[in-house]
C-alpha cells in the first residue's frame, strides 16, 4: 500500500502562487495531481511517470511538477493562479496498477 500526505494549499490571491507538496510511503514511478472543484468531476492537472511530465492545457506555462526521490516527495508549484483554480488538490500515486489518492488539501484563489 501507499500513503500519501498532502500539504500547502490555502488562501492566495490571484495573480499569487503556492506550492503543493505530497509525501509518499514508498517510492512510486507514477504520481501526480487532481482536483475537483465544486460541482465538477475530479480532472487530472499533472503527472510524472519517472521524469516524464504532463500537464492539464489549462495549467500549461503556470504549474511546474517535479518530484524528489530521496523524499518519495511530489511538488507542484503553481504560479499565475486564476480564480478557477480554485477546488480540493488531490495527490496521486499508482503502485503495482493501483490508485492511491490523498485525502486533498483546499486550494482557494480569490480576487
Amino acid at each position: 500500500q501507499v500513503q500519501l500526505v498532502e500539504s500547502g494549499g490555502g488562501l492566495v490571491q490571484a495573480g499569487g502562487s503556492l506550492r503543493l507538496s505530497c509525501a509518499a510511503s514508498r517510492s512510486t514511478f507514477s504520481m501526480g495531481w487532481y482536483r475537483q472543484a465544486p460541482g465538477k468531476q475530479r480532472e487530472l492537472v499533472a503527472t510524472i511517470n519517472g521524469d516524464t511530465r504532463d500537464y492539464a492545457d489549462s495549467v500549461k506555462g503556470r504549474f511546474t511538477i517535479s518530484r524528489d526521490n530521496v523524499k518519495n516527495t511530489v511538488y507542484l508549484e503553481m504560479n499565475s493562479l486564476k480564480l478557477e483554480d480554485t477546488a480540493v488538490y488531490y495527490c496521486y500515486a499508482k503502485w503495482f496498477r493501483v490508485d492511491y489518492w490523498g485525502q486533498g488539501t483546499q486550494v482557494t484563489v480569490s480576487s
